[in-house]
């Protein structure tokens, strides 16, 4: 008996599928993308009287209506083809149906038309940039076609990018919304802002697709690339971590017992005079570690890093950042220039309006996507800007949470060496 299996694809959403869908070996596989002309040339090649085995994924398949999969199912009958929708688990052999299974086939039938429908309709302003369904996001109006800024509320996101890009802190973040404005959001709504497409004038979809360049934005692309490093940073530290508010916060391990430091505040009686510690948290020694005075560790880790970061920089082996640059943008730019080929392209009548939307669509994905991959790259002048942290007056100029920036963009762990009585500190860089 031949075996013959039949595949329908909306180009819109959907992909061909792969031949191990079948679950078995094939003689021939008609597969439509779009229309319906390999079903036509399926049902021309069931005339020549053999017996046939047909398999499809779902019964909907046969036909963009219930009436359309009806006819389509009479003219195989007639033809004495014997059908299998292998997804639905449906095998249709010449047999009268009873009425109850035959209303539950319709009623799948017409669900995942419906259903199908819904998703042509989304993969159509999809494919026009159109913003999806659903409440504009916080600091845009939803306009006739696209996200339009809204003047009232797009400054209270704009005030939270920048004190997030001052300070790197999420929940300081959070926390100076509520003061400033009594804007009240929670963390995760924050983080959500952060690494929202839309606030960089991207769209964002369902199906991971990013369109850049939509809509007008409310943080540069610079900007952007810097939260994305940010947050990478951060996830190397816990939450409450990562938003405290003194430098040395997260970095310190004791190298004996292997615990964490934390920073203990003591204040002295009828005095204003505040005293920082470190000590362990879960320390197993007996007796356990002392504390370190935070001003004295920080001096030294100042000291530690002013005289190793130049050579570790050096030693780096750094590849060509600016040829890599350079290649993505030029694939950018070729990309950008067949983009714009397409209007003359669809005015010349070479390419029908929705072929040419859909290659925009492609085009414009991908150009994120290089996009995405050249915001990642690490700066050009690391060399230089090691340069530039090694001196110690830098670091004695800033203020606690402009040190805590800095020092999580190069040291990775910092660790507490103790021996006879002295201690000392060693660095453990990023790269």
């Amino acid at each position: 008996m031949t075996i013959f299996a039949y595949s329908y694809s909306d180009p819109l959403f959907e992909t061909v599928p792969d031949a191990s869908v079948w679950g078995r070996e094939v003689d021939r596989v008609y597969q439509d993308l779009g229309d319906r002309q390999q079903l036509e040339q399926l049902l021309r090649d069931c005339q020549d009287g053999k017996p046939i085995y047909l398999l499809v994924r779902r019964l909907d398949e046969l036909g963009d209506s219930v009436q359309a999969v009806g006819d389509c199912l009479a003219t195989l009958e007639s033809l004495g083809v014997r059908l299998l929708a292998i997804d639905e688990q449906v095998g249709v052999d010449h047999q009268p149906w009873p009425r109850s299974d035959l209303l539950h086939l319709v009623k799948t039938i017409q669900t995942n038309q419906h259903q199908r429908q819904i998703k042509q309709g989304h993969a159509r302003n999809r494919i026009k940039a159109l913003p999806p369904p659903g409440k504009a996001p916080y600091g845009y109006r939803r306009g006739k076609d696209r996200y339009t800024v809204d003047r009232s509320t797009a400054p209270v996101v704009k005030d939270f990018f920048e004190n997030f890009l001052l300070y790197g802190s999420l929940r300081g973040s959070v926390r100076y919304l509520q003061k400033k404005y009594n804007k009240k959001i929670s963390v995760s709504t924050g983080r959500r802002w952060l690494t929202n497409p839309v606030y960089r004038g991207d769209l964002a979809y369902q199906t991971g697709d990013i369109v850049q360049d939509t809509h007008s934005a409310i943080i540069s692309r610079e900007e952007a690339a810097q939260v994305d490093r940010l947050l990478r940073r951060n996830r190397r530290m816990t939450p409450r971590t990562a938003s405290a508010p003194r430098s040395l916060s997260g970095l310190v391990i004791c190298s004996v017992c292997q615990s964490p430091m934390t920073i203990s505040r003591v204040t002295a009686r009828r005095s204003q005079q505040e005293y920082l510690y470190l000590r362990p948290t879960h320390c197993p020694a007996q007796p356990k570690c002392r504390a370190i005075p935070y001003a004295h560790l920080l001096e030294r880790t100042i000291q530690r890093i002013c005289a190793a970061l130049p050579s570790a920089v050096s030693d780096l082996p750094m590849p060509d950042i600016d040829q890599v640059k350079q290649d993505l943008m030029a694939q950018i730019a070729a990309k950008q220039a067949v983009l714009d080929q397409l209007p003359a392209l669809t005015a010349s009548d070479i390419l029908d309006t929705a072929t040419a939307d859909l290659r925009a669509y492609n085009l414009r994905t991908e150009m994120a996507r290089l996009q995405a991959q050249l915001s990642q790259l690490p700066p050009v002048n690391l060399r230089a800007i090691a340069q530039v942290v090694s001196i110690p007056q830098f670091w004695l100029d800033l203020s606690e949470a402009e040190r805590r920036f800095y020092f999580r963009e190069f040291i990775r762990q910092i660790q507490l060496t103790r021996q006879a009585g002295e201690w000392d500190v060693s660095l453990l860089f990023i790269f």
